[in-house]
């Protein structure tokens, strides 16, 4: 139970990053629960932390 609960968490970690990358809103969050809210605005910030420093254009 633990390795899918991860997975999951990691996969909109992922998704998050990937939708910061592409210059989406932190609006655009698909997830509901807190947890997965959590890591996919974790990923979004991480992404857009990335973007200004310079490392994706």
């Amino acid at each position: 139970m633990r390795r899918q609960k991860r997975d999951r968490l990691d996969r909109a970690h992922a998704n998050g990053y990937q939708a910061g990358l592409s210059g989406k809103s932190r609006d655009n969050c698909p997830y509901q629960s807190i947890e997965a809210k959590s890591e996919w605005l974790g990923g979004w910030r991480a992404a857009m932390n990335d973007r200004n420093m310079g490392l994706f254009k």
